[in-house]
């Protein structure tokens, strides 16, 4: 893995336009998210971590929401294709812990697909907890 360039150094809390996280998000995951977005972090996260590329595009974001206490979750990880496999991922959790941490949380959680352990346990440090789930719209 390579690193990533200084320039592209996530931020705490960094402005992000509704359009490009949108955009980022369904790069990301699929799907279309929701408009007002953006609006919806400034009124109800903790705070989340962003970072750009040197033209200034939104190419890596993570979202921490939390419990108004000890607990802060990680949310909605992404990192623009062109730039995945470099640290930003990485980098933005870092990030993001700091936040969580600065803000007196004790503890920070996120839950991820199968696949993503390698990133959050071996990359990022977390350690593996069980977890329940439950669907509350949809199939499934």
């Amino acid at each position: 893995m390579t690193s990533y360039p200084d320039s592209l150094t996530p931020a705490w809390r960094a402005p992000v336009r509704d359009g490009e996280l949108r955009a980022l998000l369904a790069e990301a995951f699929g799907g279309a998210p929701a408009p007002g977005l953006a609006a919806r972090l400034a009124r109800h996260s903790l705070g989340w971590a962003a970072a750009r590329d040197a033209s200034g595009r939104l190419v890596g974001f993570v979202n921490v929401a939390w419990d108004g206490g000890a607990h802060a979750f990680l949310l909605d990880t992404a990192v623009a294709g062109s730039h995945r496999r470099r640290g930003l991922g990485r980098a933005l959790v870092a990030v993001a812990a700091a936040g969580a941490r600065e803000a007196g949380c004790d503890w920070l959680h996120v839950d991820y697909e199968e696949r993503l352990r390698p990133f959050y346990e071996d990359a990022c440090g977390f350690g593996a907890t069980a977890a329940g789930l439950v669907r509350l719209h949809g199939e499934g």
